[in-house]
């Protein structure tokens, strides 16, 4: 017999060498010969193996499949195998195929007979290629036990990709699958058992049979249903497949991308982040996504899953010679494989130095620059990057992979900029049309827009708890002596047990520390009190606790008063905490019932924060309501102010009947007749901000005028159990003393007003004051006796 490659080479010499006749019959007879000698070595074979139909014609397919295949070059891309179709194990298998399954040389095979198809994946029993396996299987029991036409079934089209966990491979490959067949015999080794007894094959015509089988799904439910194990399988099957990783990482990539919020949520981000980093071989990805207002914000990795921090802006001025924004302006797919010596703008600087050393820049554009125009940049959503720490990591199959992405990229970059403003927090739902629109327009493509609500009528009001800040001060004093107390305890008993120059110093420390905390705290004694006892007592408690019992109980007490989530004496704060929560909780409360029925008024925009004390902010104009007049605002005003009076008797109310003490709250409403403009602000957590020198002025004063003083009695403007009104000019007290009149006339505050100046403040000056005692239900009843 000859070897492959003396085969080869026959072949070859008989192409190139010109035969001479009796040459050519000589030739002729030795094949002659060889092929006798092959006839009489399979019949041979034969004889040893199990007596079966047909096997010499089963090994001469055999043989012509093996010859076949011995000559397909080593390069080839297609992954041949030979299996045993009933023990499924290998006889046969192409060169790729053997690198897959970790095999150096083709005739390790033969050494390794008992490798199995099976054995190659995991959980075979759920694999798509054991589904596969099976349907080869039901081809041939319907053709032969059931007698049934299969040609209109196309079994030899069935393909499947299967995932391959190859010893080579870090990572598995995706392979697309088929068998070829030409014979194989099936027998059912009990008769008995008929697993489709409940279809009545056998009783369906033959068009009836085929009918039924081209109905989806029952092809493969018949396969399951096979009991391989009632079946003796002889033959051989051909696999063939491709290794489509790259193609099915796409698959998977595009698929992944389009779903909603694919870019902001975590679950959903980091596997497509993990195949975009496996398919390029990138160490990470960043996002330059187009900001309006001529800028551009740089996001990192998974730095646009969250808002707590925001990533870097630059001006579009600032990046023009970027070669990042060249990208852009180009339209065209980018590697840049050096970075270190191209980076001429902060941009590419700053990515430098966080280790990145080369780039692949995929453009997101909606709408080319003009071709006239140069300089002019594209209209785009944003850039996608792959990122490398390797310099010229990137080449030109990247560039058709990056290419078949863009559309995919392109929707799901869309979708973040539209989920932005959806997953906006405490966006109101009468301002929500507009993010939604702006939404609708970027997913579309369409360049960013700034939400402005503009000639809106702000109106400000405050329930402010007086003297919070002295109270919690006075509350972290309390607790901090408390907590020094406790360790000075520690060491003075130390002290009394054994001398120490150490602890007589440390306790000299203490001494004047709590001196110094019996005077005054400031803004960060808490954190630095604190920080001094872990550091110069606790470190010392484990050693303490040997010294002696009286040592060990003072340490213990120190422990069990700190024993909290706060890791330290917490008492006083904790009333503290229990006493503003519990104003607030009322205040809140009173507020958004009469929030609930101005909304009734008119569709209103209102910012509401809880923080000591409560505070509003409502915007309303045509801008936000197209039904918005004059009556409305009216309405508006009015309701406000009996809903501060309201939440100003909560808090004589909650004064009165609480059993302890508690911090007076003082009430204030801010005039302003003129509309300012509004405008959503994307670098800021606020939902809006406002536009215009004279619209920061409102801003200013909404800030300062709680600390307002009248300008002659230089007293506070605020008082508790009042009612405020702060406003400028005489047609704004002119509209206001209408309501006030109408309070005294339901009974919300007393007739008797005090007024005066604002003492200027800083930037601000020319405001003036209206208060008014807000009366309680029974205050008012008594009067009308």
């Amino acid at each position: 017999m000859h070897t492959s490659k003396q085969k080869s080479t026959d072949k070859h010499l008989k192409y190139e060498t010109k035969a001479l006749p009796e040459e050519t019959s000589l030739t002729q007879n030795n094949q002659n010969i060889e092929d006798l000698q092959i006839e009489q070595l399979l019949q041979a074979l034969a004889l040893q193996l199990p007596k079966h139909h047909n096997q010499i014609e089963q090994l001469k397919i055999w043989r012509q499949i093996t010859e076949r295949l011995e000559n397909l070059p080593l390069h080839s891309r297609i992954l041949t195998a030979i299996i045993e179709a009933g023990s499924l194990s290998f006889k046969y298998a192409s060169h790729p195929f053997c690198q897959l399954m970790g095999i150096d040389r083709i005739d390790e095979i033969e050494a390794h007979y008992n490798i199995k198809l099976n054995e190659l994946f995991s959980d075979w029993d759920n694999t798509e290629l054991e589904k596969l396996y099976r349907l080869q299987i039901l081809h041939w029991v319907l053709k032969q036990i059931y007698q049934i036409d299969t040609a209109n079934l196309q079994f030899q089209n069935y393909s499947v990709i299967s995932t391959v966990n190859s010893p080579k491979n870090p990572e598995p490959k995706y392979i697309e699958l088929w068998f070829c067949c030409e014979q194989l015999k099936v027998t059912r080794v009990d008769q008995k058992i008929d697993e489709f007894v409940d279809f009545n094959l056998h009783s369906m015509s033959n068009s009836e049979q085929i009918g039924w089988l081209i109905q989806p799904g029952n092809l493969e439910m018949l396969a399951q249903k096979l009991k391989l194990e009632n079946y003796q399988i002889e033959g051989l099957l051909l696999l063939e497949g491709l290794d489509v990783t790259v193609k099915e990482k796409k698959r998977k990539l595009i698929q992944l991308l389009v779903e909603p919020e694919s870019l902001v949520q975590p679950d959903k981000f980091e596997p497509i982040a993990q195949l975009l980093r496996s398919l390029f071989r990138a160490d990470d990805m960043l996002l330059l996504r187009n900001e309006g207002e001529k800028q551009f914000k740089l996001f990192i990795g998974s730095e646009f899953l969250t808002r707590a921090n925001y990533p870097k802006l630059y001006s579009t001025q600032n990046i023009q010679d970027s070669p990042i924004l060249k990208t852009a302006k180009k339209n065209q797919i980018q590697n840049i494989p050096e970075l270190e010596s191209n980076s001429p703008t902060e941009c590419e600087q700053n990515l430098s130095q966080q280790g990145v050393r080369s780039l692949l820049l995929i453009p997101l554009v909606i709408k080319s620059a003009s071709p006239k125009e140069e300089s002019d940049i594209p209209e785009i959503l944003g850039i996608v990057g792959l990122i490398s720490n390797h310099p010229s990591n990137f080449n030109l199959s990247d560039y058709k992979n990056a290419q078949d992405l863009i559309p995919a990229l392109t929707t799901a970059v869309r979708q973040t900029i539209q989920q932005r403003f959806t997953n906006i927090r405490n966006i109101h739902p009468a301002v929500e049309w507009r993010f939604l629109q702006e939404a609708e327009r970027r997913r579309w493509g369409l360049p960013p827009e700034t939400i402005v609500f503009e000639d809106v009528y702000p109106l400000y009001g405050i329930c402010d708890i007086r003297g919070s800040s002295t109270e919690r001060n006075r509350a972290i004093q309390s607790d901090i002596l408390a907590q020094f107390r406790l360790g000075l305890a520690i060491v003075e008993a130390v002290c009394q047990k054994q001398y120490s120059s150490l602890c007589q110093q440390l306790r000299q420390d203490m001494l004047e520390y709590i001196k110094s905390l019996e005077e005054r705290v400031s803004v960060n004694t808490e954190i630095t009190a604190l920080e001094y006892l872990r550091c110069r007592l606790e470190v010392y408690f484990d050693y303490f606790l040997k010294c002696g019992d009286t040592i060990k109980a003072a340490v213990e007490a120190y422990r069990g008063a700190c024993d909290n989530n706060h890791h330290g004496v917490y008492q006083a704060r904790e009333r503290y905490d229990q006493m503003l929560y519990k104003i607030n909780y009322h205040l809140q409360n009173t507020w958004e019932k009469w929030q609930k029925q101005m909304q009734q008024i008119i569709p209103h925009h209102c910012d509401f924060e809880a923080t000591d004390g409560i505070d509003h902010m409502m915007y309303v104009g045509k801008s936000i309501n197209s039904e918005f007049n004059q009556f409305h605002l009216s309405s508006l005003r009015y309701d406000q102010l009996r809903a501060i009076c309201d939440c100003a008797r909560t808090a004589i109310s909650l004064k009165a009947e609480s059993e302890e003490p508690i911090l007076e709250v003082v009430h204030l409403i801010l005039v302003q007749n003129g509309t300012i403009d509004i405008y959503h602000n994307e670098s800021t957590e606020r939902l809006f901000d406002v536009k215009g020198s004279h619209d920061i002025r409102y801003e200013i004063v909404k800030k300062r005028i709680d600390k307002g003083v009248d300008k002659d009695t230089k007293e506070r403007i605020t008082q508790p159990g009042m009612l405020t009104v702060v406003y400028s000019t005489d047609e704004e007290w002119e509209e206001y003393e209408q309501y006030f009149r109408y309070l005294v006339r339901e009974g919300w505050v007393e007739d008797k007003f005090e007024s005066g100046l604002i003492e200027p403040l800083q930037g601000v000056s020319g405001l003036r004051f209206v208060r008014a005692k807000v009366l309680l239900p029974e205050e008012v009843e008594f009067n009308q006796k």
